[in-house]
C-alpha cells in the first residue's frame, strides 16, 4: 500500500494536482512559524538572562532608602550585596553660554555592581552603539562618570570632557556599551549617566522631594547556593508584611521584570493570532484544493474499485498521499517561517537584546503539528468521500451522496479551528472572541456578497455589452464560489488596510486631538524659593503667563478609616496605586481642562479637608463622593473628604493631578513645584539656562519623547504589516482555489460559447469584468470593515474623535481589483487556450 501511495503521489505531482495544496499549507505554516520562532527566541533570551536582567539573583526596589535591618540580615546569611540609586536629572556639557543641557537617567552604583551579568564599557562611540565593549572590572572612579554614547552628540562633548551633574563636575571616562540590568532599550528614553555611589551626595540632587528609586541587589556566593536567596526572600516578604512597609517591590529570577513578561505575553498572543488569521484563510484554500482533488479523482477511484481495491484500501492510499504532502508542506513552511523571522528581527531589532539565543526545535515542531492539524481538519472530509465512490461510476456518471462519517469530519474541521485558536491565544475568552469575530466577519461579508449577487441579477441587462452579460451570468451561475472568493479576499485586504491606511488616519486623529499649542516641556523639582525666578525666566522665553503648580508626594494609607494595602484590592492597577506614592496638588480653583462630573468644587474653608479626584482613579480604587481618604505626606497626615470627581483631557498634555486637596488643608505639607507649557522655537535655549542656574531642576522635552515612542510604534506596526502579507497571500490563495475549482466548468462554457460564435477577446473581456466586480466588492467590504474597526478603536480604546476618510475606500477598491485580476489571471489563464472542438468532444 505504501508503494502504491508513493506512485500515486508522484503521478499526481507530475500532473500538477498537489502543487496548490502544498502552497496553501506552506503559507499557513510559515505564517505561524515566523511569529513562533520570533517569540521563542525572545522567551529563550529572557530565560537565559533572567538574573542578568536583574543584575542579581534578587532585586529589592524601594521608594525610600533600604532599611539597615534588611541589609544586615542578608549579610548574616552570607549573601553578596550591591546598591544602586536611579533618578532623572539634567546633565550639562560645555562652558558658559555655549553649554548644553540634556535630561539624563542618573545611576549611582556601589562597589561590586553588577552581581550578575557583565557591564561592558568602551571609549569608542561606534563600539558602544553596537553594544561591543570590554567587561568593566570596577565601577566609575570617584570624580568620573560613564555615559551612553548618544549623550555625546546631544551635549557636544567627547570622552575626556567635563560633565556637570547637579552641583558637581565629572570627567567622562568611559561609554556604556552594555548594561545588564537596564532591560530593553525602549524602557529607557533618557541616556544613562553612571557614577560612583560615593559621589552621589556631592551632586546635591537627592533630597526629600526627589523621586528616587533605591535598589538593593542580592546574590548568592555561587549558583549552588540559591536556596539562601530564596530563604532571604521569604524572610524579607514576611518583614515587609509585618511592618506594613509601602513602596517596596521584590523581583527574583522567577518574576523578574514583570512589565517585560507582560509585554512578551501580549506580543506572543497578538503575533500568533495574526499568523493564525493567515492560517485560517489558508485552511479554506486547503479545503477547496482538497475538494477539487477529490472531484478530479472520482473516475480513478471507481476504476480502482473495479480492479478489486477495497474501500479501506482506497481511503488508506489517499490518506498516505495526503500525509506525505502535509509533512512536506509543513517542513517547507517551517523553513520559510524560519527565514521570515529574521526579517521580523531586522524590522524591530533595536528594540531587542543584541545577542538573542539560537532557535529551538519547539517552534518547528509546533509548525509541523499545525500543518498536519490543518490537513486533518480541512482536507480529510473530501478525501474520505473518495473511499465511497461506487464501482458503477465507470459507466454511470453519478456521484453517491456523502456518507454520515464524511459529513461528520466537517465538524472536525471546526473543532480543529477552535483548538488552534485556544492553543495560540492561550486564553479561552480571547480564543472564543477571536473565533466569533472571524466567523462573524465571514458571515457578514457573505451576506453582503449574496445581496450584491441578487442586485447584479437586476442590472444584468443595463448594458448591452456582451462581456458584461457573460460576466454577470457567470457570477450568478456559481453563487457559492463567488461568495467565497469575495469573502476571502475581503478578509485579507481588511487586515492590511487596518494597519496601513486606517493606521495613518488613527495617528492623524490623535494629532488633531492634541492642540497645536499643547505643552511640550515639563519642569519638575522646583523648590519654593526658586518658584518666582523660574516663572520669570519661563515668561522671558516667550511663554504667556506660566503657572507653577504645587506637587506633594503622599501615600494613601486609609479609606473611611480602614487601613489599605495592596492586598485590599483585586485588580493589578489598584494594587499598584496602593503601593506607590501619589503626586498630590493643591489650588483654589479647578485647573483648565478639568470638568467636574460629580459633586462640586470645594470652598476651601478653614479646618476642613476636601479632595477632588479624577474619575478614572476613583473607579479603580472604588471611591465615591463622601469617602474620606487619608494621605501621609512625610509624616503630615490629612484626612480629605471626596467632594467632587473630575474628567481630565489627557490628550491636552497639561499638568494633570489625580487628587487635588484644598489649600488650607495642605498649608504645612512639604511641596515642590512643577509646570507644563508650550515653548516656542525661539525659546529653545531655556533648558540650558535653567540647568546652569538651578542644577536640581529636571526639564523634560515631551516632544522628543513622543517622537521616540512614535518611532517604536512605527517599527512594531511595520513588523505586523509584514505578517499581514501572509494574510493577503492566503486571501489570494483562496481566490485562486475558488477559480481553480471551477476551471473545468469554465473551460466547457468557453468552448461552447466559442462554438456558438463568441470570440476569445469577448470571453477574455468577460473574465476581466468578472474579476473587477469580485475584487471591487471585496475591496469595498474590506475598506468598510477596516474603517469600522478604526472608528471603534478611536472611540472606545483611544478616546479621541474620528472622521471617516474616503481614501480608505479608494485604496480598498484599487487593491481588491488588482488582487482579483492577478489571482484570476493565474487561475484561468489556460481556459481560453483549449480549442472549441476538443472541449465539445470532452463534454460529449
Amino acid at each position: 500500500m505504501l508503494i502504491q501511495s508513493l506512485r500515486m503521489t508522484a503521478r499526481d505531482w507530475r500532473a500538477g494536482e498537489l502543487r496548490f495544496l502544498l502552497v496553501a499549507l506552506i503559507v499557513a505554516v510559515s505564517a505561524l512559524s515566523s511569529s513562533g520562532f520570533f517569540i521563542d527566541r525572545m522567551r529563550a533570551g529572557l530565560a537565559r538572562d533572567a538574573n542578568q536582567l536583574l543584575g542579581a539573583d534578587l532585586l529589592v526596589n524601594a521608594d525610600n532608602p533600604i532599611l539597615p535591618a534588611w541589609r544586615q540580615e542578608a549579610q548574616r546569611r552570607g549573601l553578596l550585596l550591591a546598591d544602586t540609586v536611579t533618578f532623572p536629572s539634567m546633565a550639562q556639557g560645555g562652558e558658559g553660554e555655549a553649554s548644553q543641557a540634556q535630561l539624563a537617567s542618573i545611576k549611582a552604583v556601589s562597589n561590586g555592581y553588577p552581581l550578575r551579568g557583565v557591564l561592558r564599557v568602551t571609549t569608542s562611540p561606534d563600539e558602544a552603539s553596537a553594544a561591543r565593549g570590554v567587561p568593566a572590572r570596577t565601577i566609575p572612579a570617584p570624580g568620573t562618570v560613564w555615559v551612553d554614547a548618544n549623550l555625546l552628540p546631544a551635549l557636544n562633548v567627547k570622552v575626556g570632557d567635563a560633565l556637570q551633574v547637579g552641583e558637581r563636575r565629572f570627567t567622562i571616562a568611559q561609554l556604556v556599551a552594555a548594561e545588564p540590568d537596564r532591560g530593553a532599550s525602549f524602557a529607557n528614553f533618557a541616556p544613562r549617566v553612571m557614577l560612583s555611589l560615593s559621589d552621589l551626595k556631592s551632586t546635591g540632587l537627592v533630597d526629600d522631594f526627589a523621586r528616587v528609586t533605591y535598589k538593593l541587589l542580592v546574590a548568592a556566593p555561587s549558583n549552588n547556593d540559591l536556596a539562601r536567596v530564596r530563604e532571604f526572600e521569604t524572610w524579607l516578604r514576611a518583614r515587609i508584611e509585618l511592618d506594613n512597609v509601602k513602596g517596596v517591590r521584590i523581583e527574583s529570577i522567577e518574576n523578574g521584570r514583570p512589565e517585560m513578561q507582560a509585554t512578551l505575553e501580549r506580543a506572543d498572543r497578538f503575533l500568533s493570532l495574526v499568523g493564525l488569521l493567515s492560517a485560517m484563510l489558508a485552511a479554506v484554500a486547503v479545503a477547496m484544493a482538497a475538494r477539487r482533488f477529490m472531484q478530479r479523482h472520482l473516475d480513478a477511484c471507481a476504476m480502482l474499485r473495479c480492479l478489486g481495491m477495497t474501500q479501506n484500501g482506497v481511503g488508506m492510499m489517499y490518506l498516505i498521499e495526503f500525509a506525505i504532502v502535509g509533512l512536506a508542506g509543513s517542513v517547507i513552511g517551517v523553513l520559510v517561517g524560519f527565514g521570515a523571522h529574521f526579517i521580523l528581527l531586522q524590522l524591530i531589532g533595536n528594540l531587542l537584546p543584541a545577542d538573542l539565543p539560537p532557535v529551538s526545535m519547539l517552534p518547528a515542531l509546533q509548525g509541523i503539528a499545525t500543518g498536519m492539524l490543518l490537513l486533518v481538519g480541512f482536507a480529510l472530509p473530501p478525501v474520505l468521500q473518495l473511499r465511497n465512490v461506487p464501482h458503477n461510476r465507470v459507466i454511470r456518471r453519478e456521484q453517491a451522496a456523502p456518507q454520515p462519517m464524511a459529513l461528520a469530519t466537517y465538524g472536525l474541521g471546526i473543532g480543529v479551528f477552535v483548538a488552534l485558536l485556544l492553543w495560540q491565544a492561550g486564553e479561552p475568552k480571547l480564543a472564543l472572541l477571536t473565533a466569533g469575530g472571524f466567523l462573524g466577519g465571514f458571515a457578514v461579508f457573505a451576506l453582503v456578497a449574496w445581496l450584491a449577487l441578487k442586485l447584479l441579477r437586476r442590472v444584468r441587462n443595463v448594458s448591452g455589452h456582451q462581456g458584461w452579460r457573460f460576466a454577470v451570468t457567470s457570477l450568478q451561475r456559481r453563487p457559492g464560489a463567488t461568495i467565497v472568493q469575495v469573502v476571502s479576499l475581503a478578509l485579507g485586504l481588511m487586515a492590511l488596510l487596518l494597519l496601513t491606511v486606517v493606521r495613518g488616519d488613527l495617528v492623524a486623529a490623535w494629532q488633531r486631538a492634541t492642540p497645536e499649542n499643547a505643552p511640550n516641556r515639563f519642569i519638575i523639582n522646583v523648590l519654593p524659593e526658586q518658584k518666582e525666578d523660574v516663572a520669570r525666566r519661563i515668561a522671558g522665553a516667550g511663554v504667556d503667563k506660566p503657572v507653577l503648580y504645587p506637587m506633594i508626594r503622599g501615600r494613601l494609607t486609609a479609606v473611611n478609616g480602614k487601613a489599605i494595602t495592596a492586598a485590599t484590592y483585586t485588580t493589578e492597577d489598584a494594587r499598584r496605586l496602593a503601593n506607590r506614592e501619589f503626586n498630590l496638588s493643591t489650588m483654589a480653583q479647578a485647573p483648565e481642562g478639568n470638568d467636574i462630573v460629580a459633586g462640586k468644587w470645594y470652598a476651601d474653608a478653614p479646618g476642613v479637608a476636601e479632595a477632588s479626584v479624577e474619575q478614572g482613579i476613583a473607579k479603580t480604587l472604588g471611591l465615591k463622593l463622601g469617602d474620606v481618604m487619608r494621605f501621609d505626606m512625610a509624616g503630615i497626615v490629612v484626612d480629605a473628604k471626596v467632594t467632587s470627581l473630575r474628567k481630565l483631557e489627557w490628550g491636552s498634555m497639561r499638568a494633570n493631578f489625580f487628587v487635588i486637596i484644598n489649600p488650607q488643608a495642605m498649608a504645612n505639607a512639604p511641596a515642590t513645584y512643577m509646570t507644563a507649557f508650550h515653548l516656542p522655537q525661539q525659546g529653545a535655549g531655556l533648558a540650558n539656562t535653567l540647568a546652569r542656574a538651578y542644577p536640581n531642576l529636571t526639564v523634560i522635552d515631551v516632544s522628543g519623547i513622543i517622537r521616540q515612542v512614535q518611532e517604536v510604534v512605527d517599527q512594531v506596526v511595520v513588523a505586523v504589516e509584514f505578517l499581514f502579507l501572509f494574510t493577503l497571500a492566503s486571501g489570494v490563495l483562496v481566490l485562486y482555489a475558488a477559480l481553480m475549482g471551477s476551471t473545468s466548468e469554465r473551460t466547457r462554457e468557453a468552448g461552447l460559447l466559442r462554438a456558438l460564435g463568441a470570440t476569445r477577446k469577448q470571453l477574455a473581456q468577460a473574465q476581466r469584468i468578472e474579476f473587477v466586480l469580485v475584487g471591487g466588492l471585496a475591496g469595498l467590504l474590506a475598506a468598510s470593515g477596516a474603517a469600522l474597526l478604526g472608528w471603534a478603536l478611536a472611540n472606545y480604546q483611544f478616546k479621541f474623535p474620528w472622521s471617516f476618510e474616503p481614501g480608505v475606500w479608494l485604496a480598498g477598491l484599487v487593491a481588491g481589483i488588482v488582487c482579483a485580476l492577478v489571482g484570476g489571471w493565474l487561475g484561468l489563464r489556460s481556459v481560453l487556450r483549449q480549442p472549441p472542438l476538443q472541449t465539445l468532444r470532452e463534454a460529449g
